[in-house]
């Protein structure tokens, strides 16, 4: 509710950057975090980490010129707070309510909107083809995407379109041109960025299984059909079609080190395999999930990377603060990876998590079906990417 009117401030609040508090959270830093979205705002979508305290209490409990005490006795007096709602209108309202009853407190500049808008570039360490490659990380929603650099060239994988800006300035910087944007998949949770990027003059690649979707764009862009290669400087992208997640999922291995899997396989857990066809379809999805991991993905030599899409609050990074691993590693954590195929669709079957929010327009959107504005579409990508298979019951651990 961050469009209402609030009276106007008595005294300036101090607020925080999305970007300072990330550095925080990153150096394991203790917070405290007031979230003032509704409660079902906040269950769907929250900052955590091992060293946040988070403390849910809607705005509207805060209008009052009397404050109802047991809401102010679950807010400790004893820290600095940290005041977040939507878009940053709410909290800072009610960090001021909070200071004017002596609290230490700032507000998140932007709320959860400003959060979405932070994406990190860091270096694969294990990485050994050629050139450097990149992973990009949205810490909001565990949006995942890679940037391949060698000689004079790159490209990048699932670029968001929320963020087309910044690959053309990182290519910049690294004095490179962007040559090729690919993606892995018609995705159903965030908006892709291959369009955009095509406007920009970039070859644009998608899955060829893909665009019996429904695809409108296919004659403007480059189709990646099993083994097809694109070579970025000395470095290789080949396709690997990897059906499961969806009809038309298709790996990319980059120079035989990396694959990055769109929504087959996560450092965490594996695809969900519901999204395309529904429940009618889900159970001969799973099916050929399982095929495409055990004969397609886990065939690769076990020190290749694995790098997919996303990750979840259960992902736990590498020592580079990447989200990948090697396969012999994720076989040895992964019950669902040593599975027969009953048991795995069983398994997939089991506990399925919610439907990204706003999935249908997302797929319509990167399908070329509707129109979206830029503002709309980082709108409906807001909040977690639900993606992956629940993961509780996938690992050994």
């Amino acid at each position: 509710m961050d469009d209402m009117d609030f009276p106007t401030l008595d005294a300036p609040v101090e607020s925080i950057d999305p970007e300072d508090l990330k550095g925080r959270l990153d150096a394991g830093d203790a917070v405290t975090l007031l979230d003032v979205r509704t409660e079902s705002d906040y269950e769907e979508w929250n900052i955590s980490a091992d060293t946040v305290e988070s403390i849910n209490v809607p705005y509207f409990a805060f209008l009052d010129e009397e404050i109802d005490d047991d809401v102010l006795g679950r807010i400790p007096k004893d820290r600095e707070i940290t005041v977040l709602c939507a878009k940053g209108g709410s909290s800072e309202y009610v960090a001021a309510a909070l200071q004017d009853r002596g609290y230490e407190v700032n507000h998140l500049e932007d709320g959860m909107n400003g959060w979405a808008r932070i994406y990190e570039a860091v270096e694969v360490e294990r990485y050994d083809g050629a050139g450097t490659l990149f992973q990009y990380l949205r810490p909001s929603s565990g949006c995942l995407g890679y940037l391949v650099v060698d000689g004079d060239e790159a490209a990048v994988i699932d670029p968001l379109r929320a963020f087309t800006q910044r690959y053309l300035d990182d290519a910049d910087e690294l004095g490179v041109d962007l040559t090729y944007a690919f993606d892995t998949h018609i995705h159903a949770d965030h908006v892709s960025g291959l369009r955009e990027l095509a406007a920009e003059g970039i070859e644009t690649v998608i899955p060829e299984a893909a665009v019996d979707r429904g695809v409108t764009y296919a004659d403007e862009t480059t189709l990646a059909a099993d083994g097809d290669e694109f070579d970025v400087g000395n470095a290789t992208v080949q396709a690997v079609y990897t059906p499961g997640h969806t009809s038309g999922m298709t790996s990319y291995l980059i120079d035989d080190s990396l694959l990055a899997t769109g929504d087959t396989l996560f450092v965490e857990s594996v695809a969900r395999p519901d999204l395309e066809e529904g429940a009618e379809g889900v159970a001969d999805a799973a099916c050929q999930l399982s095929e495409t991991l055990q004969e397609r993905v886990l065939a690769l030599p076990d020190e290749t990377l694995i790098g997919g899409a996303h990750f979840s609050d259960s992902a736990v990074p590498a020592e580079d603060g990447t989200y990948t691993a090697r396969i012999e590693d994720l076989r040895e954590k992964m019950a669902a990876l040593t599975m027969d195929e009953d048991e795995f669709v069983e398994l997939i079957l089991s506990d399925m998590p919610p439907r990204p929010a706003n999935h249908e327009e997302i797929i319509a959107t990167n399908l070329g079906q509707q129109e979206t504005d830029a503002e709309t579409a980082f709108e409906l990508e807001l909040g977690p990417n639900n993606c992956a298979a629940s993961q509780g019951s996938l690992t050994d651990d």
